[in-house]
């Protein structure tokens, strides 16, 4: 994709940031992966790759669709952290096998209904496609115009994942995801500080010292 799509998909979506970034902080946080339920119960060595953490909820498939679509919504750019660098799919994960537990069945019929769109469209699951039409699915799935949904509906489901991958992106590092603060740093945020000095009270400079996580997220998050 060209980098100016990139930095305008970028821009879109931080406007909502604020809204989405304390979001995840009410989330119940799952430190292991033996929460997993239903059809999506495997062997852990089945569901985590060792370049991906998940396996709380999602299986392979679901995972990397997930993924896809989350990083499609805040893409990477050099110097700047998108989805995947933040971790978003194991903040995701975390929270539909704890406090989101009420939207798995929502997760797995829109991705069921995802994927089909996916292959009657392209002939491909979602993570497989490039990414102009990994956007094009995006965009038919905000504008309502994907076939296939009826619940949840496709503007519904976009709106859900959007919503989920703002939390993961902002939300305290402690409920899985923002990983190393990559999404504070990257709008500037400068998380829990005991002071402030003069100087930086007075600077008109974006906050550069890293924030203080506490000693329950280092004992707890995964990775």
């Amino acid at each position: 994709m060209k980098k100016d799509k990139n930095s305008a998909s970028r821009r879109a979506f931080l406007k909502g940031a604020a809204v989405g970034a304390g979001a995840g902080a009410v989330a119940a946080f799952v430190p292991t992966a033996s929460a997993q339920s239903g059809d999506t119960a495997q062997g852990a060595s089945e569901l985590r790759p060792a370049d991906t953490q998940h396996g709380a909820f999602f299986n392979l498939e679901q995972a990397a669709a997930v993924a896809a679509f989350a990083e499609r919504l805040m893409p990477g750019a050099p110097d700047k952290p998108g989805a995947t660098d933040a971790d978003v799919l194991n903040y995701i994960d975390l929270a539909l096998a704890g406090a989101y537990a009420d939207q798995q069945h929502f997760y797995r019929r829109g991705l069921v209904a995802l994927d089909a769109y996916c292959r009657s469209s392209h002939d491909a699951p979602f993570a497989s496609l490039d990414s102009s039409q990994q956007d094009a699915v995006i965009t038919a799935l905000e504008a309502g115009t994907a076939e296939g949904f009826e619940w949840p509906t496709a503007q519904a489901f976009f709106q859900t994942v959007r919503t989920h991958t703002m939390e993961g992106m902002f939300a305290d590092p402690v409920y899985g995801g923002n990983k190393n603060f990559a999404g504070w740093r990257l709008v500037g945020f400068p998380g829990a500080q005991f002071t402030y000095t003069p100087a930086e009270v007075r600077s008109t400079e974006p906050f550069s010292r890293a924030p203080i996580i506490g000693l329950q997220s280092q004992a707890t998050r995964r990775g």
